[in-house]
């Protein structure tokens, strides 16, 4: 879920109609703001997006684009996105390659934070780069330790940058500290 508070809008990831839906607050009307609700690979579309976060400083939506195995910007008001991070409709583990991305976030440097879920790991793709850094878990390892993840989800920054990690099938929340 996104949210953009000067406008006081939602922005929400419709997985199954794969789309983006925007929500003002106090009202129960949506707009579809991305995807043309057909699931697949081309450029107006999206194939399951689990998450999106709202980039204030280029008015677009960041998605995960999860069946699609890609990190994909789309500008609001644009009727296609740009890819930033992963291979369109392949997965993988190499640093320039995702599966299945379910949680995304950005920090202030617009360095972008993916939770790589079907990888056990979280990605750090540096602002305007495609090649993405391991920060957390070990890719294509699962594990329950303090070092390795299993199935994260979802990834969230805190004032101070340090990174929080929705480590889902270990049944935990780790905190890392400052990225």
């Amino acid at each position: 879920m996104g949210y953009d508070p000067s406008s006081n809008t939602l922005y929400i990831a419709e997985v199954n109609g794969h789309r983006i839906r925007s929500y003002k607050i106090d009202t129960s009307v949506s707009t579809i703001v991305a995807g043309d609700g057909t699931g697949g690979y081309g450029p107006s579309q999206l194939s399951s997006p689990r998450a999106v976060y709202f980039d204030s400083s280029s008015t677009s939506l960041i998605i995960a684009n999860t069946g699609a195995h890609t990190i994909v910007r789309w500008v609001l008001g644009d009727s296609s996105w740009t890819l930033i991070a992963g291979t369109i409709g392949s997965s993988g583990s190499l640093s320039t390659q995702l599966n299945s991305p379910y949680g995304v976030t950005l920090d202030a440097f617009s360095n972008i934070y993916v939770a790589d879920m079907n990888n056990n790991r979280i990605q750090l793709f540096l602002s305007g780069q495609s090649t993405g850094i391991t920060i957390a878990g070990v890719s294509s390892v699962q594990g329950n330790n303090s070092t390795l993840l299993r199935n994260p989800y979802a990834v969230a920054l805190d004032s101070n940058r340090n990174l929080y990690v929705a480590d889902t099938n270990n049944h935990r929340i780790q905190k890392f500290q400052r990225y």
